[in-house]
């Protein structure tokens, strides 16, 4: 109870109205953002560095290397901001799954797995083609269903705290808990290097620990739940730019 208790008394006054979805760099400190706008002092760019030597590598099976099919990285631009999206199976996918598909189907070598120091290069540096471009998810047709599938996760209240992702990230919005500032709560940074980590991570590490905050049910990473409300959460986004790879406290 101490979390819902600091929640309801240690919130200071936002500069945000509920609903007003902003793009993360802008609840960071100049400190922060200045960093994270720094190739050369941003602790990520080692990984986004791994990247791109993974797409010009050719895998133990012989297959081509991705740059093989796709050619330079910079044919990448624009792909992030497209990201999740419903494949022709009918399957909800991100980035990270998109990836780990080219790596089973084309490459036939074993998936990386989620939060392998391996995918998280290649997702940072094909993220980072597509920065300063605006989210464009599309959320019409056969993404409607998860995009609704999101939205209820996003509204509905959860664990022993009883809180929903709303209350946060709308209802307090710009405000502060813990010495930290709330945020319209988008994923358009991941994969994120946090300095509590002191690694890159992605978006489902972000949310399991949110989950783990209000002391709710943990997703795996990948699963149907957290792709869901990535999906909606990109949907709020819409618009924004992408900041991948970002930089969090």
């Amino acid at each position: 109870m101490r979390l819902a208790a600091a929640i309801a008394g240690c919130l200071l006054a936002g500069v945000a109205t509920a609903g007003d979805v902003r793009a993360p760099a802008t609840f960071l400190s100049p400190e922060l953002r200045a960093l994270q706008d720094d190739p050369s002092r941003h602790p990520g760019w080692l990984w986004v560095d791994e990247g791109e030597a993974q797409w010009k590598a050719v895998p133990a099976t012989g297959k081509p290397a991705c740059q093989g099919c796709h050619g330079d990285i910079g044919s990448m631009r624009g792909v992030a901001a497209r990201y999740p999206a419903v494949t022709g199976d009918g399957a909800l996918i991100n980035l990270e799954g998109r990836i780990e598909r080219c790596r089973s189907e084309n490459q036939a070598a074993p998936a990386f797995g989620y939060e392998s120091e391996a995918l998280l290069s290649l997702t940072a540096a094909i993220a980072l083609r597509s920065r300063g471009l605006p989210m464009a998810v599309a959320t019409d047709g056969p993404a409607t269903r998860f995009v609704e599938q999101g939205r209820r996760f996003y509204e509905t209240r959860q664990g022993q705290l009883n809180l929903a992702c709303s209350q946060c990230h709308d209802d307090h919005v710009g405000r502060r808990l813990r010495g930290d500032v709330i945020s319209s709560g988008v994923g358009t940074g991941f994969p994120a290097y946090r300095l509590e980590w002191n690694a890159m991570g992605s978006l489902h590490r972000r949310l399991r620990a949110c989950s783990l905050g209000v002391r709710a049910t943990q997703f795996p990473h990948g699963s149907a739940e957290y792709l869901a409300l990535e999906l909606y959460l990109a949907a709020r986004a819409k618009g924004l730019p992408i900041e991948a790879p970002g930089l969090r406290r």
